[in-house]
């Protein structure tokens, strides 16, 4: 079976209800997505490894194991999503230390964060992209601007769809109304107090007002 290469386009959030978020990984030479539901601490450590400019105060699960990983000479080569089963992605982990190879069963959500870690590719297969794979559409507007709330919505329907861990269609932006200083104030409060789903949204807003 031929394996696809995928990259990460982004996070889906509930601003209303906790715990519902999606991950959205794309084909690098294709406009499939791949959605897959993930739990809220997966979620914030793989918003934290995206956002290099998120440094929390001690080290997150998926951190320890990247310095201990560092210090024993174990490397991640590569992740690959290779099975899906009613709904859930099973994943697995390709090490390597001292030239010998070992593969490690994982959940997909803490097999991304750590290839996010070790800057490792991220692969499916191709029969499971053809299984669970979307199509997106955009309008110009979102070509332009990747974080626009349309897709965030067209995400939502299509796992409602899927019957899995439904996401809002959209709320109030708390965060709209602030500056940029007010913002940044707040990410920083946010990263010192280790609320990283808020910090995440901070950031989110933050990309906003800097484009």
């Amino acid at each position: 079976m031929s394996l696809v290469r995928l990259k990460i386009k982004g996070i889906s959030y509930s601003q209303t209800q906790n715990g519902a978020y999606a991950l959205i990984l794309n084909e690098v030479d294709g406009d499939r997505k791949l959605p897959i539901v993930i739990g809220a601490f997966e979620a914030q450590s793989i918003a934290i490894a995206l956002e290099k400019e998120i440094k929390p105060p001690r080290p997150l699960t998926h951190d320890l194991f990247k310095t201990f990983a560092d210090r024993f000479d174990i490397v991640i080569k590569q992740v690959i999503i290779h099975k899906l089963v009613d709904g859930v992605f099973y994943s697995s982990i390709i090490c390597e230390r001292d030239q010998v190879e070992e593969i490690i069963d994982a959940r997909t959500s803490d097999a991304i964060s750590l290839a996010l870690r070790f800057q490792a590719p991220i692969f499916t297969y191709k029969n499971i992209l053809d299984k669970a794979g979307i199509y997106l559409k955009f309008s110009a507007k979102d070509e332009e601007d990747e974080d626009s709330d349309d897709e965030t919505i067209e995400v939502d329907e299509i796992l409602q769809e899927e019957e899995t861990v439904p996401l809002a269609k959209g709320d109030a932006n708390p965060y709209q109304s602030m500056s940029l200083t007010e913002l940044q104030k707040e990410l920083e409060k946010a990263v010192q107090k280790e609320d990283y789903e808020k910090a995440a949204r901070l950031r989110d807003e933050i990309s906003k007002h800097t484009k």
